[in-house]
């Protein structure tokens, strides 16, 4: 059987974020190597990968720490989907196929459930599905009473939903020439064409069992669903300090904390778990990290900061600030009383601006998104939801409401 990781697309949704969602880093690792990870402690062995230009070289250096598995890459020219990945891919697709979307976090039961399905009971192909209370913007399975796919439905809409089963793409394909063939046939000028192939398939009667999977999944299809997966990986990891970490007797360590190597923790700062603390960072003298919050590698937090329930980039630096349930990324630096308000004065749910239309982030509480290199001066204010772009200048005494575009300097309440 191989495995295959489709790490060619492109986050369309995930601005300011610019890094490919698998290749964030939690607690010490990339996304893609804690999926490298479970799928080798599943018994999986043979890996294709299929990159795009610019991170397959970072991709295959971070499959040589795998010994004994076998690895082959094949390069996705452009983000054209699934179906253009498998007729990428097509000449090493000599065996049964196991796809996978490594930007959806989920936990080993999702393989194990489907390899004991395949040995059970004979099929063309075994899908992933999983229940939900509430929609999800993804594709929707429709499911006969014998567990049997008898079509897909993509984004359907809030209220439009055929069933409460959506897809999970951890895909199993006994006869991936017969999938590609189904794929060739499609007229589409949308982006489903896997979808399309699968949906033919039903129509021919070509047996596809649904294997439902109950546990974890954290799906990552906006920038605040990074918050999710820090807690996913927080709440499933045992508290460790490294034992080069150099700790103030005078700091508070309470609760699930893990602090990497190098890290030093000055006089009177409080940490309140579950938190991670990345390797050589520094928490500062009267600082307070709490619940849920993720710090990258070598950033400072600096005197007086509070960071609540955030993710920070590495190298990012802070002094005298308040972070609340924000995503922010590497090597920023924040002026003394530069915040992120996390909560309206309304008291409704924060909606944040994707592609010209509000969506809902379900959320009450939600701060900032922050690209890299981004720098503010003193006093400055982000509103909740507000996302700013890579390499962004706030001037001082700011009070940002609209979102900033990547390479802007913002010097008066008049945001270009």
């Amino acid at each position: 059987m191989i495995v295959l990781f489709l790490c060619g697309g492109i986050g369309k949704r995930m601005f300011p974020l610019t890094e490919d969602k698998f290749l964030l880093n939690f607690l010490g690792k990339t996304l893609l190597e804690h999926q490298l990870d479970m799928a080798v402690q599943s018994g999986l062995r043979r890996f294709i990968i299929v990159a795009n230009p610019v991170n397959i070289s970072r991709i295959k250096n971070l499959t040589k720490q795998y010994p004994d598995t076998e690895f082959n890459f094949v390069v996705q020219e452009k983000p054209l989907g699934i179906a253009n990945a498998l007729e990428n891919a097509r000449l090493l697709l000599k065996d049964e196929l196991l796809i996978v979307n490594p930007n959806d976090v989920f936990e080993n039961p999702a393989y194990s459930a489907l390899l004991t399905a395949r040995k059970k009971e004979k099929a063309a192909a075994y899908i992933t599905g999983r229940q939900v209370r509430s929609y999800f913007p993804g594709g929707y399975l429709v499911v006969n009473e014998d567990g049997k796919l008898t079509g897909i439905q993509e984004k359907p809409g809030a209220g439009r939903e055929p069933s409460d089963m959506v897809n999970i793409l951890v895909h199993l394909h006994t006869d991936p020439e017969a999938l590609l063939q189904y794929i060739s046939k499609v007229i589409t000028t949308e982006d489903d064409v896997y979808e399309r192939a699968i949906d033919a398939m039903c129509r021919d009667r070509r047996p596809i069992q649904v294997v439902p999977y109950n546990g974890a999944w954290t799906p990552i299809k906006y920038p605040w669903h990074v918050l999710d997966v820090a807690r996913h990986f927080l709440d499933r990891t045992a508290p460790y300090t490294a034992p080069d970490a150099r700790i103030s007797q005078n700091a508070v360590i309470d609760g699930k904390v893990i602090i990497a190597e190098g890290v030093r923790i000055l006089e009177n700062a409080v940490i309140r778990g579950p938190v991670y603390i990345g390797k050589n960072a520094v928490i500062g003298n009267s600082t307070l990290v709490r619940t849920y919050s993720h710090i990258g590698a070598n950033c400072v937090v600096g005197f007086g900061t509070e960071i609540k329930e955030s993710y920070v980039g590495e190298g990012t630096q802070f002094h005298m600030n308040y972070a609340g349930d924000s995503v922010i990324g590497a090597r920023c630096s924040f002026g003394a009383g530069t915040i992120t308000a996390n909560w309206r004065f309304d008291t409704r749910t924060v909606r944040v601006n994707i592609s010209g239309s509000p969506v809902d982030t379900g959320r009450d509480k939600m701060g900032a998104f922050i690209g890299d290199d981004c720098r503010t001066g003193i006093n400055v204010s982000i509103m909740p939801g507000v996302r700013i772009g890579n390499n962004a200048l706030i001037y001082p005494h700011i009070n940002l409401t609209n979102d900033v575009a990547a390479n802007t300097i913002v010097h008066s309440q008049s945001i270009p």
